[in-house]
């Protein structure tokens, strides 16, 4: 009887300072649900509007604290402490501007230097020699080129001041949500 109430007492003291049980120290802080933790946004580097130290396939690492007394990872955290890292998307950029290119394809599009600075040689090489496809391939890389439907050959983004046009391309796959608007 006595050893059950000192087990019972030690139980007690641990719940009442605030110490977790050893149950609590199973999860991964990766594992936490939104609510759980939050993180810092990324840094912008203000020469690209780009996250500075984003990577080619567009992630971007930020530090993300869990919520004041959550416990993971073996250790509860106070809401200051970095928990975990977490990759967000990002848009990677390669040094080549819009501003530029727009302006290449208009004025020297018929020689073909908006794609040789974009990247393309061959594209460029053939509207040099055909005087850009008779003017016509000029006119449409004018258009697609401004519509931002062609991009930097690298497959990285244009560099676009921070109120610039820029183009989001919304896709969808298996795990997005569709909302049905309420007159259906």
């Amino acid at each position: 009887m006595l050893c059950m109430f000192m087990i019972f007492v030690l139980y007690s003291v641990s719940l009442i300072d605030g110490t977790p049980s050893s149950k609590d120290y199973g999860i991964e802080c990766e594992a936490l649900l939104m609510g759980q933790y939050h993180c810092d946004r990324p840094i912008v580097d203000p020469n690209t509007q780009s996250a500075k130290g984003c990577s080619k396939d567009g992630k971007v690492e930020v530090n993300c604290y869990p919520a004041p007394n959550i416990s993971c990872d073996g250790q509860t955290f106070n809401g200051s402490q970095i928990g975990f890292q977490k990759q967000v998307s990002c848009r990677y950029t390669n040094g080549v501007y819009y501003e530029v290119s727009v302006l290449l394809s208009v004025f020297l599009g018929m020689f073909g230097i908006d794609r040789f600075y974009l990247g393309y040689p061959a594209i460029g090489l053939l509207k040099l020699s055909t005087l850009g496809f008779f003017f016509l391939g000029q006119l449409i890389d004018i258009i697609l080129i401004a519509s931002q439907v062609v991009g930097p050959a690298d497959g990285s983004d244009y560099i676009i001041d921070f109120f610039g046009a820029r183009l989001e391309h919304i896709t969808h796959d298996n795990l997005t949500y569709y909302r049905v608007p309420e007159y259906w």
